[in-house]
């Protein structure tokens, strides 16, 4: 089964930091696109840090730049996300993404490539 799954949200004070992991099944994700996205409470999802596959570009939104970095372990095929100097506006349900997966569609009869996203896990940060 081709899904990903986020951990490490919780609640965190103001300034604290959190890692958030993504943990890949049903493909490796040396071969695809991974993205963080976030989605706060009444707003749409917006980009938080995007990884290509190799050779890696690594690209961050301007607003989280010195304050989260997104990391591999292909070894282990995860994605983290780790959150540093935390503030009451991160709070949001954080969501990994990961970009042209590969699967086999029966009606053409070829692969294809899809999106796959998590479910999300909540950050909070409040004091």
């Amino acid at each position: 089964q081709v899904q990903l799954v986020e951990s490490g949200g919780g609640l965190v004070q103001p300034g604290e930091s959190l890692r958030l992991s993504c943990l890949a099944s049903g493909f490796t994700i040396s071969g695809a696109a991974m993205r963080w996205y976030r989605q706060a409470l009444g707003k749409g999802r917006e980009l938080v840090a995007a990884s290509t596959a190799a050779p890696d570009n690594i690209n961050y939104t301007d607003s989280m730049k010195g304050r989260f970095t997104i990391s591999r372990d292909n070894g282990k095929n995860t994605v983290f996300l780790q959150m540093n100097s935390l503030k009451p506006e991160d709070t949001a349900v954080y969501y990994c993404n990961a970009a042209g997966v590969p699967y086999w569609d029966s009606g053409s009869g070829r692969t294809k490539l899809r999106d796959v996203w998590g479910q999300g896990t909540l950050v909070t940060v409040s004091s």
